[in-house]
């Protein structure tokens, strides 16, 4: 069994990024709108926050109470989208209930579309063209490519179909020459899915779901889940100790697609910044 380490990945992938931003005109700047006080969210931010310091970006953190309504959201990220010295846009998810997140992801200028979850940058990727991609999904390609392992041809089954993973991987792999079963929560017999897998990806949030029984022999393993338990030890979708002797590969939980996630971002800035010149 191997392990994908993300963490290893991002940082030669950040390490290679940050030249390239030193030889231009100016810093790129990330704006990130965090709507609330969820903990988790916090995190994530404090982790862009670092990235984005580390590559020489400018971080505009703009944070708003959790009563906030959708029309103060929407004028924020209008002046976001006319400001020259903003290349990125991202509305950390979730937002509170009141808000709807489709209309606010909409009202984001479809090239600072950091998180590539517009639907002008979701189209471009179905149909293959150049665009701003969801940084999961992207991370989870990136990280197969620097092990060597191979897509085209495989046959790839992701549990999940969110907008922020499941779909826009779908795609990607599509994209990549994969052969792909989308699977979800109304799926039945999971497992006759999961069991075709040479690439097995498992988004969904329900700790340790996947054991050795759902994984085919030799299979790679890529688990999107980060959970806590009640005794508060994180773990993934995928019962790690169970499965890791039956694949060739797996990541870890934590250290594996959640720093690809991170890293993806500081590129999609980079690309942002590319793309509006």
């Amino acid at each position: 069994m191997g392990i994908l380490d993300g963490k290893k990945v991002k940082f030669e992938i950040l390490e290679e990024l940050k030249k390239k931003v030193e030889l231009l005109d100016r810093k790129p700047g990330l704006a990130v709108i965090q709507i609330g006080e969820d903990p988790a969210s916090c995190v994530y931010v404090k982790n862009k926050n670092k990235m984005a310091d580390n590559l020489g970006y400018i971080f505009n953190h703009i944070k708003l109470s959790e009563d906030v309504n959708e029309e103060e959201v929407l004028s924020i990220i209008s002046n976001l989208n006319n400001d020259d010295n903003i290349d990125g846009i991202l509305v950390q998810m979730p937002v509170p209930k009141h808000l709807n997140p489709k209309v606010i992801q909409e009202a984001i200028d479809p090239f600072k579309d950091v998180d590539g979850l517009n639907s002008v940058n979701m189209g471009k990727l179905a149909h293959d063209t150049n665009c701003l991609i969801p940084c999961t999904p992207m991370g989870i390609v990136d990280l197969l490519k620097y092990y060597n392992i191979p897509i085209s041809g495989k046959n790839v089954t992701i549990i999940g179909r969110s907008d922020l993973v499941g779909k826009p991987l779908a795609s990607l792999m599509t994209n990549n020459n994969a052969t792909v079963t989308l699977c979800h929560s109304k799926t039945s017999n999971l497992k006759d899915f999961t069991l075709l897998a040479d690439i097995l990806v498992v988004a969904v949030g329900v700790p340790n779901l996947i054991t050795k029984d759902y994984v085919k022999e030799g299979s790679v393993v890529i688990d999107v889940g980060i959970n806590r338990l009640d005794n508060g030890k994180i773990c993934g979708d995928v019962d790690f100790d169970s499965v890791k002797d039956k694949v060739s590969y797996i990541t870890p939980v934590p250290g594996g697609v959640g720093q690809m996630t991170v890293a993806e971002l500081g590129l999609n800035t980079y690309k942002a910044y590319i793309l509006r010149k």
